[in-house]
């Protein structure tokens, strides 16, 4: 979950790479957009308040940009901010999103535009609802609802985040996985607090799938084969509370699907299955260096002793779910 320090790290600092690139003349984008979507998206205009299509929407809904189409916010993370713009408090991708300081109107603001082809969307601000603090105010004008979202959160721990992060982030339909803490009673812990064992978190990654492309149901089995769902507060080496193996639902369908399938996959283990399945309450994002560890430490003795024979593993018996660019080429290393 993003909050403001990632807004201004990411203004100040150098934003998230996109997905991919969408570069058009302006004769280009005058063909393609009206007269008022042009003003806003691409000569950085706003709408007027109130006046929107999407201001007062809030149906399920995946919208994109209208611009590229590019995916930009899910109607879950939509409310009434009462400003008179569709506001948001996170994107449905961390990179979905390019973040610039505005120093015009002699106020000091962050402008946000669609990371894939800079159209100007709006801006955000730190005076959103918990947990995130942010409200990214955005132009109706400069969105598109895209489909009904087929776009899921899934949260499960099953030992050191470094590597269930790597085995979905190799999963097709999996958009985004970020490692975190959940399940304690810390508000914001560190790395450090969290391996004491005290604060009561697990060490989880946050997945954001696609269910259309693939199910909460394959999510969770492939959880509970790509770690040892029957050794309880242990995963090999690591072992304390913060290794547990654990799923934590988001509602009541996710609930009874986990249930069931732990149900059915018991006897696929020698010893009976202890992983807790309990409510999802709060994520915590880990510290940026946990982030895409595997990809970015392929080398280091850990990754390579215990990640890469796991992604070996996966590839055999998962080889249908992975996805043909990330998948093969992570597998490959």
């Amino acid at each position: 979950m993003l909050n403001w320090l990632d807004v201004i790290r990411f203004a100040r600092k150098g934003n998230p790479n996109p997905a991919r690139r969408v570069e058009k003349s302006k004769e280009e984008w005058q063909s393609q957009l009206t007269p008022e979507q042009y003003r806003v998206t691409r000569e950085h205009g706003t709408e007027r308040a109130f006046s929107g299509e999407f201001c007062e929407l809030y149906e399920p809904a995946l919208y994109g940009c209208v611009c590229c189409d590019s995916w930009l916010f899910d109607s879950r993370e939509k409310f009434e901010s009462g400003t008179g713009w569709p506001s948001f408090t996170q994107p449905v991708l961390e990179n979905a999103i390019k973040y610039i300081e505005d120093n015009s109107l002699g106020m000091r603001r962050v402008e946000v535009q669609c990371n894939v082809c800079d159209a100007h969307l709006g801006h955000v601000f730190p005076d959103g609802p918990m947990p995130s603090g942010l409200r990214y105010c955005i132009n109706s004008v400069s969105l598109k609802k895209v489909s009904t979202t087929a776009l899921q959160t899934a949260t499960f721990g099953g030992g050191c985040f470094w590597c269930t992060e790597a085995l979905f982030l190799a999963l097709n339909g999996v958009e985004s996985v970020v490692s975190g803490y959940s399940g304690g009673e810390v508000d914001n812990p560190t790395y450090q607090q969290v391996c004491s064992g005290t604060t009561g978190h697990a060490e989880v990654i946050q997945v954001i799938f696609d269910s259309s492309i693939i199910s909460y149901d394959d999510l969770v089995r492939i959880h509970l084969h790509t770690h040892n769902p029957t050794t309880l507060n242990r995963q090999g080496a690591d072992v304390g509370t913060q290794y547990r193996s654990v799923i934590f639902y988001h509602n009541e369908e996710q609930k009874a699907i986990a249930e069931q399938v732990v149900a059915e996959e018991a006897a696929s283990f020698d010893a009976p299955i202890v992983t807790e399945v309990s409510p999802f309450q709060q994520f915590f994002k880990a510290e940026n260096y946990h982030q895409d560890y595997y990809s970015r430490n392929t080398t280091q003795p850990y990754c390579s002793i215990v990640i890469s024979p796991k992604l070996q593993k996966m590839r055999e018996k998962y080889a249908s779910k992975l996805k043909k660019d990330q998948g093969e080429q992570l597998l490959a290393q």
